[in-house]
């Protein structure tokens, strides 16, 4: 299997999701004192989006990964009642358990990669294959979103954000990503949302949602997706 290398993305990105968590954990500050609220969104999500080629060098699936934070790793096993071996790692019965219970996905799933061609909105199938690991204490979640028909990329301008649309999950592209297959001929850049460009009242109106409550505006997530743009020759 042949591909672009997989790395981690310059500390810039990293740098990126600290300036936004600290703009919403700014402006919510005061309604936390005055409410008890917390600042909006409410799980932050690590990891990116491969794409996965055929021989002949078309795009027939997205391959996602997930990497929680440690807070909500630990919510997580918690809340399904799993508890860390000796050796600080999951045993192969809890982690087979994860897999299962995790693979049954909500019928509101929107995908967290969402994959545009020359501008048009792309159908994924429902997600595949998905796998459970603990990576340094955090919770890797890896799954297939295919392709109905595999798609030649050639003189495409190919978009995939990855974010959730309510904003509930801040998902932040940490992997550098790759083209599995055949990729000659193919770059693949990550643009990061800017957070100094961003929209500050908006910011702050999500900071001053509840746990629990998510926006009415339609598809905000997307206001603060980081991007992964692809072109083929």
């Amino acid at each position: 299997m042949s591909g672009i290398g997989h790395t981690t993305v310059p500390h810039r990105a990293r740098l990126r999701r600290v300036c936004r968590r600290a703009v919403c954990l700014w402006a919510g500050l005061s309604w936390l004192v005055a409410s008890g609220a917390q600042a909006h969104p409410h799980v932050f999500v690590d990891g990116g989006v491969d794409l996965r080629m055929t021989p002949s060098r078309q795009i027939k699936a997205l391959e996602v990964t997930w990497l929680y934070d440690g807070f909500e790793t630990l919510y997580m096993l918690a809340s399904h009642e799993i508890g860390l071996n000796a050796r600080g790692g999951l045993d192969e019965a809890d982690r087979r358990l994860l897999v299962e219970r995790l693979s049954s996905w909500p019928e509101d799933f929107d995908g967290s990669a969402h994959l545009r061609i020359d501008g048009l909105k792309t159908k994924l199938d429902w997600p595949t294959a998905l796998d459970v690991h603990l990576i340094d204490g955090r919770l890797q979640l890896t799954f297939t979103r295919s392709l109905p028909e595999p798609v030649d990329p050639s003189g495409k301008h190919i978009e995939i954000a990855f974010f959730e649309s309510t904003y509930f999950f801040d998902f932040t592209v940490t992997n550098a990503p790759r083209i599995l297959g055949p990729s000659e001929g193919c770059a693949v850049d990550m643009v990061p949302f800017d957070a100094e460009s961003g929209d500050t009242d908006l910011l702050n109106m999500l900071a001053k949602l509840g746990r629990e409550e998510t926006s009415g505006i339609r598809n905000v997530g997307e206001s603060f997706a980081d991007r992964i743009f692809v072109q083929c020759e």
